[in-house]
């Protein structure tokens, strides 16, 4: 007996099979969806962090390349690092549209705002959101863990591209370098030591738990304080990035795009020596990364 047949013959048990059948699918399709009962599956962070300096043709051709942005897609560009944020959000305008894309959309949050529902769905909608230059405590002061900060998270796990240069790639990290050295206050640029309690590191967006970026990287000649880091938080891939250059992230692996080198430190080992103030640690482990070429993240 087929199922129309069913239903002719026994109407009320027909209306109950194809109800229960119904339901049965629905539950299944759901399960396939999330993998368990309630759990909704996330998609793998996508992540464009570029290290400062000039973003080329070639570099902005590639973050197109990775967001699959289409001319009728929608950039939101946060200028909040910026001390001058509409001024940030014209030259990237203005970047974005020498590879064709015109629907850029500056969204300027301030601290304690109150912020409409509308503007959070929009900024949840974009393609591509792209977090400025500038200050990175700045930024982070502006986001807190209000509004804003949830609905980058939920683009992001909604498979939005969330890209940052300089201090928008700082904030991308959980463990983010400020930039502020905690012995010599007096900011200069320079980093001739490497010592113990000296490299300042705060709460960033966390949208990559197991990297901690550093940018302009070769250009500003940063690997002190890198190593610094690097032997302090050995849980972490310390990552610099040079300036005209990205980590292209999805998941857990990276590729380098751009002009220059990403430079990668990793303490396995966990090695941290102490000694009247200086940092020791051995068998670091240092790639020097070329464009083009992968880096897979252990998980």
């Amino acid at each position: 007996m087929n199922d129309s047949e069913l239903s002719v013959k026994y109407p009320e048990r027909g209306v109950n099979y194809f109800l229960a059948a119904l339901i049965f699918s629905v539950f299944t399709s759901l399960n396939a969806f999330a993998g368990t009962p309630g759990q909704v599956k996330k998609k793998p962070a996508r992540l464009f962090i570029i290290g400062g300096g000039d973003r080329t043709e070639l570099l902005m051709r590639e973050l197109l390349s990775f967001s699959g942005l289409q001319p009728a897609g929608y950039v939101v560009v946060l200028p909040m690092a910026s001390e001058e944020p509409d001024s940030a959000v014209v030259y990237l305008q203005e970047d974005f549209k020498l590879v064709g894309i015109t629907r850029v959309v500056g969204m300027n949050f301030r601290e304690g705002e109150t912020i409409s529902p509308e503007r959070i769905d929009s900024l949840k909608a974009a393609r591509l959101i792209f977090i400025s230059g500038g200050d990175q405590t700045r930024f982070m002061k502006a986001v807190g863990r209000g509004a804003v900060y949830q609905a980058i998270h939920d683009a992001c796990r909604n498979g939005t591209v969330i890209a940052g240069t300089s201090a928008g790639a700082a904030v991308m990290s959980k463990k983010m370098i400020t930039g502020n050295s905690l012995k010599y206050p007096e900011y200069t640029g320079r980093y001739p030591s490497i010592e113990a309690n000296d490299i300042e590191i705060s709460e960033g967006l966390g949208l990559t738990e197991k990297l901690i970026v550093d940018q302009h990287f070769l250009k500003r000649q940063r690997m002190n304080r890198l190593l610094a880091v690097s032997i302090e938080n050995p849980g972490e891939i310390c990552v610099g990035i040079d300036e005209s250059t990205a980590v292209a992230l999805e998941g857990n692996r990276f590729t380098v795009a751009g002009e220059n080198q990403v430079v990668v430190i990793q303490n396995q080992g966990k090695s941290k020596q102490v000694k009247k103030g200086l940092l020791g640690g051995r068998n670091l482990r240092v790639e020097i990364l070329l464009p083009g070429e992968t880096l897979k993240i252990p998980r």
